[in-house]
């Protein structure tokens, strides 16, 4: 399976804030099933270093970054840098005491991973969370600068996805059978038809899914922004981009336009621009023209996510401009 690239604060990325809302739901499902269980699931400290190859790629990378960041070491045998690096990655991957898991791929056995990841040279060091692929660094870096990199992807794993790693014990056996998946919830049908509906381009169906898990459950986080992602989809999948610029250049005062163009902003990963231009136009209207430029607002802060720094940059914006 090809890795897909993930910036970790570059433009919004629908399919990734999609990818990142389900894995995020899916690791809070399974913290919750592993408390009611009391506990469980627990690795050894010899499991989280491990030799990865093309066989075991899904099951062993992408799977398992839907619980926790996997950091990939590419190196080879004849590779004297990479005999500096390997040791420093692993001894490190212990000590972050299951915050990520170690895989270690070696490329002459496995040259069609190099080439999906793109690897020009090694060592080469990348990431995978929630089936995203992002490169971490390339060479023998110093592990001050490993250290601080590691940090920084921890933190995203965790704010962004909800990936708080694996429950080590030093008195598990190493090689343990993993704890079985959670049940299915009681959405998890509605939402598999969302997505469906969506990745088929869908999006009346997808529309209707998602409302149809906020009926029974107004505050469920996935189905407020997959529906928040939807809506926004239907909205400019009929609109001609250069007619819908022009006017909002020709008219800056007129809401549908302004709406319009920021839609298009969004769905383009221009989110300072969408969130600019509304904001302006708040402050150009008043009445119920203001309240419906403010009210679209809000659900585009619910596509890129209430923990995006540009969301509350822009919410302190739209508060001057309201008050």
């Amino acid at each position: 399976m090809q890795p897909r690239n993930m910036s970790m604060s570059g433009v919004v990325d629908l399919a990734a804030v999609k990818a990142a809302q389900e894995a995020k739901a899916k690791a809070e499902q399974a913290r919750a099933e592993a408390a009611r269980r009391g506990g469980g699931g627990a690795v050894s400290p010899a499991d989280l270093v491990i030799d990865v190859d093309e066989a075991g790629f899904e099951q062993d990378v992408l799977q398992r970054s839907a619980e926790v960041p996997v950091v990939i070491d590419f190196w080879a045998e004849w590779c004297e840098p990479c005999k500096q690096l390997s040791p420093v990655l692993e001894r490190l991957a212990v000590e972050y005491n299951g915050r990520f898991l170690l895989a270690k791929i070696d490329v002459d056995a496995n040259q069609m991973l190099m080439q999906q990841f793109g690897i020009q040279g090694i060592p080469a060091v990348f990431a995978v969370v929630a089936g995203q692929a992002l490169p971490l660094f390339q060479g023998a870096a110093g592990e001050a600068q490993i250290r601080q990199t590691l940090d920084q992807l921890v933190e995203v794993a965790e704010q962004r996805f909800g990936l708080t790693g694996l429950t080590v014990d030093p008195e598990a056996e190493p090689g343990a059978a993993p704890a079985a998946a959670p049940a299915a919830g009681p959405y998890d049908s509605l939402l598999n038809a969302a997505a469906h509906a969506l990745d088929a381009g869908d999006l009346a169906g997808a529309v209707q899914a998602y409302k149809n898990v906020l009926a029974d459950d107004p505050a469920h986080p996935e189905a407020k922004l997959g529906l928040a992602q939807a809506e926004l989809l239907q909205r400019v999948q009929d609109l001609d981009p250069q007619q819908a610029r022009r006017d909002a250049a020709e008219r800056p005062s007129d809401v549908p336009a302004q709406i319009a163009a920021a839609d298009l902003d969004l769905v383009g990963g221009h989110v300072e621009d969408a969130f600019g231009r509304l904001i302006d136009t708040v402050q150009r209207t008043v009445g119920d023209d203001r309240d419906t430029v403010r009210l679209r607002l809000l659900e585009l802060f619910e596509v890129v996510g209430a923990e995006d720094p540009r969301v509350a940059a822009a919410r302190r914006a739209l508060a001057r401009a309201l008050f």
